[in-house]
């Protein structure tokens, strides 16, 4: 493939479902001028997220949304080319789930269900229980969200899919039990950034990391969108502020320029992991 421009994006959503179709619509429209192929928005950007990790207000929980639904479509015809990634809270079969839709002019592409909770989340949503690599106009990807970026594994399973770009949306706070008073000195600041970095090396892939920004509730956003190369390099990243994240890259090029001599994927010596359920698709 050609190389493409990619969007992360660091900015802040509330429980105001018509103000973010129109912020974001707004967004697309931006980035589609500005020649943008793929544009990765934060997790929770229709309805907000929940507004603590311990003991989340169940009466004010994000307004849950149906993937077919009309907020969606407002979201796929904005996008046209563009291939989007979005999160926002879905309902089905009467469970909530932390969810995420990768979609373009042409529809839903793909979609994910956070599978990892941490804390008090599992009062507010049900677990997804699967990650799917899925195909996109940019290529084959995979969605993580949140926490799931924590857990090798997923990005792992992804990338054994055939995903060479990851798209992992996020509603990351600053650290719940010893905020540092300064942002850039908190604990899941940093943690945040290593898992971006980690997770693209390990597997070879680009990742593209959103995260929302501000306050919810008792909780507040790291921001530091970013896009990282397939060696773990920050190709371009927001800090703690709002804004948009982009890359020039030729993603094909640089995965298979990454796994020319070291190719971490067939290297694996799975025989050697006797603990994991899944050999062929969990390590």
């Amino acid at each position: 493939m050609a190389p493409i421009r990619i969007g992360a994006l660091a900015a802040h959503f509330g429980r105001d479902v018509d103000r973010a179709i129109l912020k974001i619509t707004t967004i697309i429209e931006s980035a589609r001028r500005d020649g943008l192929d793929l544009l990765v928005l934060p997790d929770a950007s229709l309805g907000g997220y929940i507004d603590s990790l311990r003991n989340p207000d169940v009466s004010e929980l994000p307004p849950p949304l149906d993937i077919d639904g009309p907020e969606l479509a407002a979201i796929i015809a904005a996008a046209g080319e563009l291939t989007v990634c979005i999160g926002y809270t879905e309902l089905k079969d009467g469970l909530r789930y932390n969810a995420a839709a990768c979609v373009s002019g042409d529809g839903v592409l793909g979609s994910h269900r956070k599978v990892h909770q941490p804390l008090g989340e599992s009062l507010a949503y049900a677990a997804g229980n699967r990650f799917d690599a899925f195909d996109t106009p940019v290529g084959r990807m995979g969605m993580l969200i949140d926490y799931d970026k924590t857990f090798p594994e997923s990005a792992r399973t992804l990338a054994l899919d055939g995903a060479r770009i990851i798209a992992a949306l996020s509603a990351w706070p600053a650290s719940v039990t010893d905020r540092a008073s300064n942002l850039s000195n908190d604990r899941q600041s940093r943690l945040f950034d290593l898992y971006d970095a980690a997770r693209a090396a390990e597997n070879q892939v680009v990742l593209v990391s959103s995260n929302q920004t501000g306050v919810m509730g008792s909780l507040r956003f790291l921001g530091q969108a970013k896009i990282v190369g397939p060696g773990g390099d920050v190709l371009a990243k927001t800090w703690a502020k709002g804004g948009l994240a982009v890359c020039d890259i030729d993603v094909d090029a640089e995965v298979d320029r990454a796994r020319r001599v070291l190719y971490h994927l067939e290297e694996r010596r799975v025989d050697t992991y006797p603990n994991l359920l899944d050999e062929k698709g969990s390590a």
